[in-house]
């Protein structure tokens, strides 16, 4: 996860207008995003990606198969930082005219990306491709952030959810059955225990995703079915709040803040101070070398349940820009394809540990067999049962960075009560969401 999505919908509108005013003189000509095959020449079409480390890697691993597989489309990649930084430099190069072909959109924003005439609709070319693409082969969980009003704009590639990271060496040696804990009530317990032992239970940031995990377990919605109204500051969304509130207080959950709290919550991971995590499954394979090199055993589970289990789904579809000319657009088209293909899924899958978006891919003898001696990647495919959407409304970019603010207020503040935050922040999404 997903990396989440802040950017401003003020700025955001002012590039779209900006691309609409200068796209008058891009008609007839190939985008930049692509140049064309004349006479035999290669087709060459910009890639650009979000994140590194390792999941940087297997993308250009599979871009340099992809370039020496064939010899009429090269493809050139380019990292762009986060999410945030991607997303807001798509949309400056869409407003000046040298967008790439082909980008990693992160799911929340599919709304507003679609919505503003960047994105292509991908309907039509599903259909005509449907024996070689068969979108029936995705996990049903993975597909609703790819439609946007009834439209098809994205096809899952690097798909993630939250899962609940363990270290099972500090668990046995505080007395504590490493199969646990399985809900709310029993991480409360285990927290005790370790914070008895001297031991930060869990270490994390503030993050929207994983607030929306909680909100799904209590059996809520941040937002209305229709995208219209904000929710989450109705009782079954501010009880997450209110839970880590009671955590924080008592030092069973230490919440860091700021930009490398993220980086502060998984440094004390690795390095044995805290037993617990909330991470992406994208992080299993880094998780699993880190846990070897620093002698520890760890599994992971669901995120512990309150009424239920749930887990917001996240990650990114590839997307193709609009703007680009017909072999242009086909090009891109074909590499889609083939970056989402059955084989490269699974080769995704076990280099990372993103999900494998195809049930084909899920099913094959090669994964069963992988999940014999590593069953930590299943976790993230067994737990999409209790997935839910995360909301595609245009002004949720922003509305995240409200929740945020909030939430991280309720927490940290001694005398800020959770319900008050929580209705002054949707306060603020509704005078958002009504325009």
């Amino acid at each position: 996860m997903s990396k989440k999505q802040s950017m401003s919908i003020v700025a955001l509108g002012s590039v779209f207008m900006l691309a609409a005013c200068g796209s008058g003189g891009t008609e007839g000509k190939t985008a930049s995003g692509a140049s064309g095959n004349s006479e035999g020449k290669k087709i060459v079409i910009k890639y650009w990606t979000a994140n590194g480390g390792k999941i940087e890697e297997a993308k250009q691993n599979l871009v340099k198969t992809f370039n020496e597989s064939q010899n009429k489309i090269e493809v050139q990649q380019a990292n762009q930082g986060n999410y945030d930084d991607l997303h807001a430099k798509v949309q400056a190069a869409f407003a000046a005219g040298n967008a790439p072909a082909v980008f990693d959109l992160e799911i929340a924003s599919t709304g507003i990306f679609s919505r503003s005439g960047v994105l292509v609709d991908l309907t039509p070319l599903a259909a005509r491709d449907d024996a070689q693409l068969n979108l029936k082969d995705f996990m049903p969980g993975l597909m609703g952030n790819a439609y946007v009003d009834g439209k098809l704009y994205g096809i899952p590639f690097v798909r993630s959810t939250p899962i609940f990271y363990k270290n099972v060496t500090m668990l046995k040696e505080a007395g504590l059955d490493p199969a646990g804990p399985k809900n709310w009530t029993e991480l409360e317990q285990y927290a005790r225990v370790l914070k008895s032992k001297g031991k930060t239970p869990m270490t994390m940031p503030v993050g929207i995703w994983e607030y929306e995990a909680l909100v799904a377990q209590s059996g809520g919605k941040v937002l209305s079915d229709d995208g219209k109204k904000a929710t989450f500051n109705s009782p079954e969304a501010v009880a997450p709040v209110q839970f880590w509130k009671k955590m924080s207080d008592e030092g069973l959950i230490k919440f860091v803040v700021g930009k490398t709290a993220g980086a502060d919550a998984e440094k004390d991971w690795a390095n044995q101070i805290s037993a617990f995590k909330f991470g992406s499954t994208a992080g299993v394979s880094a998780s699993l070398e880190i846990a070897k090199g620093n002698n520890f055993e760890m599994a992971t589970d669901f995120m512990p349940a309150n009424k239920t289990y749930g887990v917001p789904t996240g990650g990114a579809h590839l997307v193709i820009t609009s703007k680009l000319g017909e072999q242009e657009k086909e090009a891109t088209w074909e590499f889609i394809k083939w970056m989402t293909s059955k084989e490269n899924t699974i080769y995704q899958h076990k280099y990372i540990g993103y999900l494998p978006n195809r049930l084909s891919a899920l099913e094959s003898d090669e994964l069963q067999n992988y999940y014999k001696e590593f069953p930590h990647y299943k976790v993230a495919s067994d737990q999409l049962k209790y997935a839910v959407l995360r909301p595609n409304a245009n002004a949720y970019p922003e509305i995240t960075k409200m929740m945020q603010d909030a939430i991280t207020k309720a927490i940290l503040e001694k005398n800020v009560k959770p319900q008050d935050a929580m209705n002054e922040a949707a306060e603020k999404a509704n005078k958002l969401l009504s325009k």
